[in-house]
Parts: structure tokens; sequence; C-alpha cells
């Protein structure tokens, strides 16, 4: 059967007294059907995988602190696929009200994804609908700050913009101009949330991922949202109760094939191919989470068993722990305030921590000493090396 009807249609488009096509993609969900029987087998990993992880989660000691590091992780890896610079150490030391290692703009990217993250859950769990307004919400904390103020946050754009080159006219992909773009946008929120297509549910997410992509409605952080919308419709929808999934190190570590596949559904409609891509990701991402779980639990246990051998500087160390568990790294300064406690109880807590060799300091200053929870902070960055 023909692919022809899952093209969209080119509108030719002036800019500048240049010519050039921009694409208008067709009405989800695609026709010709997907053809399902190959997904089948990836579609129970998947969902098999995603179920035992949403179960899983809560073994860990204290899920609120696991899931403010994997968001932090989803964060980076999400920024580091659009080129941000940015490291785990970098946006733990902004966090801390220290100074990173490389240029403010780029952590600051990476915290607001954060802060984008946690606002869209939220309104999610209080009961907004995921719709054109809280994507347009949600932007407006992705780009605030510096490096985002001028490309409109919160705003969809009333200019043409475009994928690769210089202009829209030696572009590799050019979205719906802006006479299109919200007809584009409310068809794909009707798809949202329209009950009477009977797709899995995570065929529907990848769909509605690549249709985001192919709109591209905003100027500027279309790709770390379109990435989002995969976690906020796994959370609106019951999947995961808690954003534990972060997808972006699979597509980090298959960056050329994730952009290819985009541009193959746009050019020949081969949705089956970017599906078996995407269900295999989410499949590993949720393999990769289970498997960090239990790294992270063996961990704790094993470094709470080192502190109990304390005796009666057992207490404040075991705060500083608790502290480390939620940010691996941190001042004498930085744990004195947060705990409420002295600056001397706050160093001697340290010390101990050191002894046991459950931190380290890195920083080799004399003064304001930076101490890192080494084994943790390691879990947590595997893969987050920038490109």
């Amino acid at each position: 059967m023909s692919n022809s009807n899952r093209l969209g249609r080119y509108v030719l488009q002036k800019m500048e007294g240049e010519s050039f096509k921009a694409y208008v993609p067709p009405h989800l969900p695609p026709i010709p059907a997907i053809n399902l029987e190959n997904l089948y087998p990836l579609l129970d990993k998947a969902n098999h995988s995603l179920a035992e992880l949403n179960g899983v989660a809560y073994s860990v000691p204290n899920v609120e602190l696991f899931v403010y590091m994997y968001v932090r992780k989803e964060a980076l890896l999400s920024s580091q696929i659009e080129g941000t610079q940015s490291s785990f150490s970098d946006l733990l030391l902004f966090e801390n009200e220290l100074k990173p290692n490389i240029e403010i703009a780029d952590v600051e990217e990476v915290s607001n994804y954060v802060v984008a993250v946690n606002y869209g859950l939220e309104q999610i769990k209080n009961g907004f609908p995921l719709s054109l307004r809280l994507l347009r919400e949600i932007h407006a904390k992705l780009l605030q700050g510096s490096r985002g103020s001028n490309k409109n946050p919160g705003e969809f754009r009333i200019t043409q913009n475009w994928i690769g080159g210089t202009r829209p006219g030696n572009a590799m992909f050019v979205p719906p101009s802006p006479a299109d773009l919200m007809d584009c946008l409310s068809d794909l929120e009707k798809f949202i949330h329209d009950k009477k297509v009977k797709l899995p549910f995570l065929v529907k997410v990848g769909l509605l991922h690549v249709q985001f992509e192919t709109i591209h409605p905003f100027l500027d952080g279309n790709g770390r949202l379109g990435r989002l919308l995969i976690m906020l419709l796994l959370c609106e929808n019951g999947v995961l109760t808690e954003p534990i999934l972060y997808m972006s190190l699979y597509l980090k570590k298959h960056r050329s094939l994730y952009y290819d596949l985009l541009q193959e559904v746009r050019t020949d409609g081969s949705w089956e191919s970017w599906l078996e891509f995407f269900l295999e990701g989410i499949y590993k991402s949720a393999q990769q989470a289970l498997q960090m779980i239990e790294q992270l639990n063996k961990l704790f246990e094993d470094d709470l068993q080192k502190i109990n051998t304390l005796g009666r500087a057992k207490e404040s160390a075991l705060l500083a722990f608790e502290r480390f568990k939620k940010m691996p790294q941190a001042t004498v300064s930085v744990l004195a305030r947060e705990l409420n406690v002295s600056m001397p109880t706050a160093r001697v807590a340290l010390q101990n921590l050191v002894k046991l060799g459950l931190v380290q300091e890195v920083s080799g200053k004399m003064r304001d000493k930076i101490y890192i929870y080494r084994k943790y902070l390691d879990l947590l960055q595997a893969g987050t090396e920038p490109l």
C-alpha cells in the first residue's frame, strides 16, 4: 500500500525575495494506518518495562530525592542534544550558588529545563489538561533568562523558522508557515485528547512527538519541549506516576539516527521505522532506570552501614548524608545553612564523611572547599559528558 497519503503538502512561500517550500504535515493518525504487526513485540517489552519501573521506583529510600536528581539528568541530556556544553557538575555548582566552569547561559538553560519539567508536571497533577496553553506556559519557563529572552518565550512564532542551513532557501527542513501554524497545532491538540483513536498509547506518544517536532511551533526550544512532551504524556495518562524515564540518554547516543528518522517520516511517510526506534528507546531507557535504582539502593545501604559505625558523631553525619543524597555537592557554609547547624558542626560532619570515604574535597582551596559524594555523582552523570 502506498505511503503517499501519509505525506504532507508543500506551500510555496517567499522571504526576503527568495522562494522556498514550507511543509504542512497531514492530520494524525496516519493514513494508511500504522502497521502494528512488527511493533507488538516491542510494545510488549516497552509497556512491561514501564510498569516494572513505576513499581520499583518506590523502593528507593526517598523517591522525592531520586526524582529530584533524575529530572536534572534528563534536563542535562536533552539540552546536550541541542549542543549545550554544561556538565552535571556545572549544574550542581550553579544550583549551589557557586560559579561553574563554563558560560553561565549554558547552565542556566539546563536549570530552566528543570523548572519547566516541574511546572508542567505540577499543573497536570492539579488537573490542568495537556493543552496548547500549558505548552506555551512551559515554554515560557524553558526560555526564561538571558539566552532565550529574545526568542518570544511562551508565544507561538509569527515568523518563519527552519532547520539546518542559513535561511529557508537552503534549509534541510522548513516547518509550516505562520499562516498554517495554528491549524496544525489545533489538530495536534485534538489528537492528544481524541478518545476515538484506537492505537496503543505508546504508539500515540511516538506519533505526537514527531508531529510536534515537525510543526516546530516556537522560535527556539522545540527539541527540548518535544522531548519533554513524551514525559508529560506518560505522566498525564498514569503510565508513570513520577518523571523517572530519561529517554534523552538514548536519543543523545543515537542522535544522527534520531534526526534522520524524524526527517524520513516527513519525506517518505515511514512511521513504522520511527516507531520501532522509539519503542526500543522507551524499553532501553526504562531498563537503564531500573538498573540505576538497584545501584543507588545498594550504594545508600552500604554507606549508611558505614555511618552507623561512628557512634556519637553519627547524628550530624546522617544529616549531612541525607543532604548529599539530595544534592551530591556542597560547601561547609551551604551545609550549615541548609541543615540549620553551626559551621563547626557542619565541618565535623563533613570530616567524618571524608574519613569514611563517602565524600571527598575536590576544589583544593583553603577556603570555601567543595565536597562531593563521588560514587553517587558518578552514577548520576553516566552518559552526560557534553557532545
